[in-house]
């Protein structure tokens, strides 16, 4: 009885996908744990059982690999606030949905571990942090800026600069609580927890704190 023989050749697109996640997966636990001077290409190749011609085939090289490893992440951003299909609903609703999957994602340990490591290796390793903010924080502020511009079109949104008002909204979202979780003084928070904040940051955001004037 003849036996299966193995298939050969190159992988299927599908395969390709899920060994490329396999292999961002892998970059990204170990910037987190060991940073970016302190790891070599060769150990991500090891670790992720892949040729180091792989990596530069697809990347180009470690700082690129960084890049696509933030850029992975923020994808998440971008795809969860919507634009076009997100004035059908109100803008609360929309920003409360948006606000509780970015401070879920960014409160995870290893975001959390990744990010400490960009901060404390910035100054040496400038392109290190550059490859971050450009494929993670900026995208991220540029989607929801465009956002905020589809509502100021609307005339639900004062008219004012959109980055701005992208840069107070995130800032807000982040919060205190995320400055302590980065320093290790606080836990992640529970689901229940992020959506209750969540909910404030945008009930202020939306509203202010100032009272208005009672009508004389």
């Amino acid at each position: 009885m003849s036996t299966p023989t193995q298939r050969s050749g190159r992988p299927r697109k599908g395969e390709e996908t899920v060994r490329r996640d396999q292999l961002l997966d892998q970059a990204m636990q170990l910037f987190a744990e060991h940073g970016y001077g302190n790891l070599s290409l060769e150990t991500i190749a090891r670790t992720a059982q892949v040729s180091l011609r792989t990596i530069y085939n697809q990347f180009g090289g470690k700082s690129e690999l960084f890049g696509a490893v933030v850029r992975r992440v923020s994808d998440e951003f971008v795809a969860s606030l919507p634009l076009e299909t997100g004035l059908d609903r109100p803008i609360e609703a929309v920003l409360v949905e948006f606000g509780c999957f970015y401070l879920g994602r960014i409160t995870r340990p290893a975001c959390t571990a990744l990010r400490a490591q960009i901060m404390a290796e910035a100054a040496r390793f400038p392109e290190f942090a550059a490859e971050f903010y450009r494929n993670g924080p900026e995208r991220t502020l540029v989607r929801l800026a465009e956002f905020f511009t589809l509502q100021q079109g609307l005339g639900f949104v004062a008219e004012m600069d959109s980055h701005f008002l992208a840069g107070q909204f995130l800032n807000a979202v982040r919060g205190e609580r995320f400055h302590r979780q980065q320093l290790g003084l606080e836990t992640p928070p529970t689901e229940a927890e992020t959506e209750a904040w969540v909910r404030q940051v945008v009930r202020h955001f939306l509203n202010g704190c100032m009272l208005q004037p009672a009508a004389n």
